[in-house]
């Protein structure tokens, strides 16, 4: 199983050691295709004042640290085109924000690289239209065949986080999770998917409920799960209202592979 996993910004060096070594165990776990994932820049926060994380450069300065540290792949978001290169440098994953994953210029910048590269499908998408951002990296990258073990092959995995449902809440659609496997390997994002956008200044978020979408997600089966993590989610610096507590993250990872386990012996 793929997970991707920590916290959603790069915060200081000392919080981001120790959530990183938290998940040391998890990293070792043989059933586990571990990522590390933290964000250098949030550019799509609701309020200007709102932290963002280092930039490109420090961040990437302090992803270099932790992968001599803990030889962990990495994942984080692009959000310009000119930034595809330099993290395709140090970073495995390159995350494309289900805000931009329309935007041509980005996707095709991130498909030059040698990074696998993680759609996120956009809020306001169905599952088909996810077809063509992954036709995009795919032709960038030779391939003119757009399917599950094309995508698998070269690098390109999709990414389900709910649909705008109304203002200010998202739903997730579990048929999304069987529609977008004909394209590419899936990825559950079960914190995302609890968020409550645009919560006055910030973006709320409930996560008592990820436990129980991810769960459904497994039970429908997934190829892999996303979710943001901390030590202390009330005091993180972006969505922390959505994140779950390291200690509840293993519990729910736990979770799942009694879900898968039982699949298996039931056929």
């Amino acid at each position: 199983m793929i997970i991707l996993t920590g916290p959603c910004v790069l915060e200081e060096r000392d919080t981001v050691f120790r959530i990183a070594e938290k998940l040391k165990p998890l990293s070792e776990d043989k059933r586990v295709e571990f990522y590390f994932k933290a964000s250098f820049d949030k550019a799509n926060r609701t309020s200007l004042s709102s932290y963002r994380g280092p930039g490109l450069e420090e961040g990437l300065k302090l992803f270099q640290e932790i992968k001599k540290e803990f030889g962990y792949k990495l994942v984080t978001d692009i959000h310009e085109s000119h930034q595809a290169a330099s993290a395709a440098e140090v970073i495995d994953v390159l995350q494309i924000p289900a805000f931009l994953c329309r935007q041509t210029d980005l996707l095709v910048a991130a498909a030059k690289t040698n990074a696998i590269i993680n759609i996120k499908k956009g809020q306001f998408l169905a599952a088909d239209s996810m077809k063509h951002p992954v036709e995009k990296i795919l032709q960038t990258r030779g391939i003119n065949e757009i399917s599950y073990e094309a995508s698998k092959k070269n690098g390109v995995w999709l990414c389900e986080r709910g649909n705008t449902f109304g203002y200010g809440a998202l739903v997730v659609d579990m048929r999304n999770l069987l529609l977008m496997h004909e394209y590419a390997p899936v990825i559950f994002d079960a914190t995302h998917s609890v968020q409550i956008p645009s919560t006055g200044g910030t973006t709320g978020g409930n996560s008592a409920f990820v436990p129980y979408m991810a769960k459904a997600a497994a039970a429908v089966g997934v190829d892999g799960f996303f979710f943001e993590t901390h030590t202390d989610p009330s005091v993180a610096k972006s969505d922390g209202p959505n994140m779950l507590k390291v200690e509840d993250l293993y519990k729910t990872v736990n979770d799942i592979f009694a879900i898968q386990d039982a699949l298996k012996m039931n056929g």
